[in-house]
């Protein structure tokens, strides 16, 4: 590539990288000023809003409430898929043809559909589960299946799952020796990547939470949406401050990555 085209691929990337957060950099613009309604630029900043929101008990606790079924959701993903991946992928390897119609399974119904059906089955006893967060967990569970699946179905193809734990075998190992001490460190940068596409994906959804759970478990996106009709700074500070959540848990994940780099 000569040294102009390289120059050209920069600008491009920037142009795009520029348009891409020109939505975001509104949106801070207007949550940090104090008044924005007859001039191009704000006629002044503060940083009320952000103050008076990570100051309001309610938005910490919605936001406690979202880590914690996201977290929730995607320990139990993992620790269901993980055992299950391996199996199929080592003892039944036709079967990875099967499981990628399955896992696409939740999102051929419509969430409201969903939300319906399972209001009808887990709204009475014996399990009364709608209103709690434990229903959430499990919607959350079917919705980070396929991004974690298909995440985990790539990385074993690329470490060559088989001829590794083969390989193990080998030297002494048992099959599940190797796939905890052998396998399971290989794949400990796929597991980042469907963590942090599930969470991105999940601290975002409204749907599940409103019609199942509502204000009786508040979430993220619940409370931002019972706060549409207050001020427009304080809610742009509420989208720029859930911006910044997935932003941290992005880095934290990737420097505690032993592979990064």
């Amino acid at each position: 590539m000569s040294r102009a085209e390289h120059l050209y691929h920069r600008i491009m990337v920037g142009l795009l990288f520029t348009l891409l957060a020109l939505p975001l950099l509104a949106t801070l613009l207007y949550a940090i000023s104090s008044d924005w309604s007859n001039t191009i630029l704000p006629q002044g900043y503060s940083l009320k809003w952000f103050i008076q929101l990570w100051s309001d008990p309610r938005f910490l606790t919605a936001l406690g409430h979202s880590l914690l079924i996201c977290f929730g959701a995607l320990l139990f993903s993992l620790v269901l898929v993980l055992p299950a991946m391996f199996v199929i992928a080592y003892y039944f390897p036709r079967l990875d043809s099967v499981m990628n119609i399955l896992i696409l399974m939740p999102f051929a119904v419509p969430p409201v559909v969903s939300s319906v059906g399972l209001l009808q089955l887990y709204s009475s006893s014996p399990l009364m589960l709608t209103g709690t967060p434990w229903i959430l967990i499990g919607c959350y569970f079917t919705i980070a299946l396929p991004f974690i699946y298909r995440a985990l179905a790539n990385n074993m193809q690329a470490i060559n799952l088989k001829e590794l734990i083969d390989a193990a075998q080998l030297l002494g190992a048992s099959t599940w020796q190797a796939a905890l001490w052998v396998v399971l460190p290989n794949l400990s940068k796929g597991m980042l990547i469907a963590v942090l596409l599930s969470f991105s994906f999940l601290i975002g959804e409204f749907v599940f939470a409103n019609l199942l759970v509502g204000n009786r478990y508040e979430t993220l996106q619940v409370y931002l949406f019972n706060m549409r009709n207050g001020s427009g700074h304080f809610t742009s500070a509420l989208v720029i401050s859930c911006f910044f959540v997935v932003l941290l848990v992005t880095w934290l994940a990737n420097a505690l990555n032993p592979e990064r780099g």
